[in-house]
C-alpha cells in the first residue's frame, strides 16, 4: 500500500509528525535529547538490563487506576548515541499511528514491516529533523564534523546517511578497517565504484586527515572517524547523474 506514495510524500508525512512532536515538547534546535523528548511527551524511560535488544516500547499498568503507562525499557548502553537512537526508535513506535493517519493509511493494511520502517524513519528525523538539518548542512558546507558538533546525540553514521535524504545529489561511502562497507546515493541507479579521486580522498582520511577536494565539478569530502582499535572513514561526493548501464 505504501508503494502508492512517492518517496517525497512518505518523507513529508514523517517530517510533519516530527515537527509537531518537537513543538509539543518545546524543542527548537539541536541537539535533540531523546530522553528529554520522551519525558515531555509523557513517556517513562526505565533502564532494564534484561533487555535482549537496546530498547522496547511497552504499556505498563501502574498501581493507580489510570490505565497503562507508555514506557520505554532501555538496556544500559555506554555509547550515548546508541541510547539516544534506541529511545528515539521507541518514540517512533509510540507515534507511528500518527504518520499512517497523515498518509490516510490503515496500519493494519500497510504490511508487517511498515511499522518498523516508520519507526526508523521517525527516529532518524527526531535526532536530525529535516528542516534543521538541511539548513545547517548548507550553512556548514555539509561538513560532517561540524554537523556532529551541532547534533551530538546522533552518530556520525546516522548524520552521513541522513545526507542522502537532502539535496543535492550525492554519494555517501563508508570504509571500515580499510574496506568499503557502505556506498549509496540519492540519485536513481547504482553508484559506480569509487573514482581515483575518491580513493585518494579516502587515503587521506585514513591517515587521519579531514580532506576536501574536487574531481571536475564533483566535490569530495572525507572524514576520519577513528576509535581505539577501529578505523572508519566517511566520504561525501556530489554527483549529477550516473552513466547508463546500457
Amino acid at each position: 500500500m505504501l508503494a502508492e506514495f512517492t518517496r517525497e510524500e512518505l518523507a513529508a508525512g514523517a517530517d510533519r509528525v516530527v515537527m509537531e512532536m518537537l513543538a509539543t515538547a518545546g524543542l527548537r534546535g539541536p541537539p535533540v535529547d531523546s530522553l528529554v523528548l520522551a519525558h515531555r511527551l509523557g513517556l517513562t524511560v526505565v533502564e532494564d538490563d534484561r533487555q535482549e535488544g537496546r530498547a522496547r516500547y511497552v504499556r505498563l499498568r501502574g498501581r493507580r487506576a489510570t490505565g497503562p503507562r507508555a514506557t520505554i525499557l532501555l538496556r544500559p548502553e555506554p555509547r550515548a548515541e546508541r541510547r539516544h537512537w534506541a529511545v528515539a526508535h521507541e518514540i517512533g513506535e509510540h507515534v507511528a499511528c500518527r504518520v499512517f493517519a497523515v498518509w490516510g493509511v490503515d496500519p493494519r493494511e500497510a504490511g508487517p514491516r511498515a511499522r518498523e520502517e516508520v519507526a526508523n524513519a521517525l527516529a532518524a528525523r527526531l535526532l536530525l529533523p529535516t528542516a534543521w538539518f538541511t539548513s545547517d548542512g548548507v550553512q556548514t558546507g555539509w561538513d560532517l564534523l561540524r554537523l556532529k558538533s551541532y547534533y551530538s546525540t546522533a552518530s556520525h553514521e546516522l548524520i552521513a546517511r541522513r545526507m542522502l535524504d537532502c539535496p543535492p545529489p550525492v554519494i555517501v561511502s563508508m570504509f571500515d578497517q580499510a574496506a568499503i562497507s557502505f556506498r549509496r546515493s540519492n540519485v536513481p541507479g547504482r553508484p559506480p565504484p569509487p573514482s581515483p579521486a575518491e580513493t585518494q580522498c579516502w587515503r587521506a582520511a585514513h591517515a587521519n586527515r579531514p580532506v576536501q577536494t574536487w574531481d571536475g565539478a564533483c566535490k569530495i569530502q572525507g572524514w576520519p572517524v577513528h576509535e581505539e582499535g577501529w578505523k572508519r572513514e566517511i566520504l561525501r561526493t556530489t554527483v549529477d547523474e550516473f552513466p547508463s548501464d546500457g
